[in-house]
């Protein structure tokens, strides 16, 4: 059993004679106590899709899961239903829009590393890989002689994520981003 502490974002949990994946975990150190850090976590039932928020100590423990994870590729949307496509056994499995919107600014037809999370053989998120390449349809013109310190400015993606970069970019050019912190890594391998 892991401590609250060690736990990541999209891990499944037992928690209240129910099953749910954590979304968001937010720490903070109160004044004043001792060294002890408290976890807020939202979190979604893989059933019913209810949301809870929870605060933990550093120290309390929580049960996992029995979660499986499968390499997928995106297929196609159907109005606010997303189907992925088991890339091993062709299996398909859709995911409401509203349960993965998220990740939905970082998935493009030819996304590479993303994973359906399936708790009791049911679908319930899907996990991004680390880095992401993205082209970007908008931006500012690029500026001669600018360097890679410069200042940077917004650019606006294929999937509408506004992100920034540095002057040097141009549009039309693929970048890779990182998926935890919505920001331009470097330009992308051609």
């Amino acid at each position: 059993m892991p401590k609250a502490s060690d736990v990541k974002k999209n891990t499944a949990v037992e928690y209240n004679n129910g099953v749910y994946i954590i979304r968001d975990i937010e720490r903070s150190v109160p004044q004043g106590r001792a060294g002890g850090s408290i976890y807020r976590m939202r979190m979604y039932d893989v059933v019913t899709g209810s949301k809870i928020d929870e605060v933990f100590k550093d120290s309390d423990n929580l049960n996992l899961a029995d979660l499986a994870r499968n390499q997928v590729m995106f297929s196609y949307a159907d109005g606010d239903e997303y189907v992925f496509m088991d890339t091993e056994d062709y299996t398909p499995y859709s995911l409401d829009k509203a349960t993965i919107a998220d990740e939905l600014l970082f998935i493009t037809e030819d996304t590479q590393g993303l994973q359906v999370l399936i708790v009791d053989d049911k679908p319930v998120s899907i996990e991004l890989p680390s880095a992401v390449e993205m082209v970007i349809v908008e931006t500012d013109p690029s500026i001669k002689g600018a360097s890679a310190s410069a200042r940077t400015k917004p650019a606006i993606l294929s999937t509408g994520l506004t992100i920034q970069v540095p002057e040097y970019i141009a549009s039309g050019e693929k970048v890779k981003i990182n998926t935890t912190d919505h920001k331009f890594m470097s330009r992308a391998d051609k």
